[in-house]
């Protein structure tokens, strides 16, 4: 691997499907023999599908003000993979430019056909529409699924932050409107207008804020009330959809659907940014800061300055190695898993990987 990477020099590696027969015969057998046997389950989340919903950037442009979207999906997604599905073997990737990938690696995740991807896809999926729809997020009145709840609780913790500092969504009278007319609740739109007609809705975003999150709370019940203050995600209706249509993960589910769909592969050099795609670790996934993943020149710049122990794996020599670790633990915890199909017979498969990789 290492030798034909030095040979062939790709600008990236995609990384598909085990085929029935190697992939560079497929023109060499019949119609039909050439087929893809299984894949790790896969998600694509990109910055740019949430390009409505921040102020800071658009198109492949991130920063730190609208990377706490890629923070509250990885959350939301992994919770829902782990919780809901019970898969246990995820490796989430930064793409290297804008967004961020999860690999599912469980030998059941592995063998779903496309309907059984899709399934989960779509399960996943709850902002939907182009853009040419206004309200993207519609939940059944007192029937939010149990699912939805607990990723609200994660956006909670997020969303006013998200709302008046990071993109201060509400600074205009247009950029208020554009939330005002997701408001479907009549009690609600009349508080707002009251507040308005006195001039207590005020002109920052920090005072429109409290006076929406004000006029959600006078259509609540006296008991509505008391719960929002206990369970944040026990909030008003309409409030739930706004909170989701703002910050519930945007998957391209094609990606996550197709078995012999290709995805950039881990430690690959975007060919773009120079950023190498690296390993996140899900329990820091806070800390996790895209401008400070090291780019290819960083890399060799290291390597020509390291003062240290000489005979040290080069990638010991550079800030890669945090994300190596990254990577051991995944490995280890596939490899170790007694129900893993992934055992000392296919070891020497990942070890060969692994040492392609720790060979740079």
């Amino acid at each position: 691997m290492e030798k034909d990477i030095k040979t062939k020099c790709p600008h990236k590696i995609d990384l598909g499907a085990v085929y029935t027969c190697s992939p560079k015969m497929r023109d060499m057998v019949r119609a039909g023999e050439f087929v893809a046997q299984y894949k790790e389950l896969v998600f694509d989340i990109d910055m740019t599908d949430y390009d409505d919903v921040r102020t800071c950037c658009s198109g492949a442009s991130i920063c730190l003000k609208c990377w706490p979207l890629m923070t509250m999906a990885m959350r939301i997604i992994h919770r829902a993979l782990t919780e809901d599905f019970g898969f246990k073997h995820l490796l989430w990737v930064y793409s290297g430019r804008r967004g961020v990938h999860c690999w599912v690696c469980d030998e059941r995740a592995r063998k779903l056909g496309a309907a059984a991807r899709g399934a989960v896809a779509e399960y996943l999926s709850l902002v939907k529409g182009g853009n040419n729809t206004k309200k993207k997020v519609v939940l059944k009145y007192n029937n939010v699924h149990p699912s939805v709840r607990k990723s609200l609780q994660i956006i909670s913790e997020y969303f006013e932050d998200y709302v008046t500092k990071k993109q201060d969504l509400l600074s205009t009278p247009e950029k208020f409107e554009t939330i005002k007319g997701l408001i479907t609740d009549d009690k609600t739109l009349k508080c707002l207008k009251q507040l308005a007609d006195t001039d207590k809705l005020g002109e920052t975003t920090v005072q429109r804020w409290a006076g929406l999150k004000a006029a959600f709370l006078s259509s609540m019940s006296e008991e509505g009330a008391k719960c929002l203050d206990a369970e944040l995600y026990e909030m008003p209706h309409n409030m739930k959809e706004i909170m989701l249509q703002y910050a519930y993960p945007r998957l391209d589910v094609n990606v996550s659907t197709g078995v012999n769909h290709l995805l950039k592969s881990p430690f690959c050099i975007h060919p773009k940014t120079g950023r190498v795609c690296v390993p996140i670790d899900i329990n820091k996934v806070e800390k996790f800061d895209p401008f400070q993943v090291p780019t290819l020149h960083e890399l060799t710049e290291e390597l020509a300055h390291w003062k240290g122990e000489a005979n040290l794996h080069n990638y010991k020599k550079t800030s890669l190695r945090s994300y190596i670790a990254t990577f051991d633990r995944f490995l280890k915890g596939l490899t170790n898993d007694p129900v893993s199909d992934i055992k000392h017979e296919k070891m020497d498969t990942s070890e060969s990987i692994h040492a392609a990789v720790k060979s740079f």
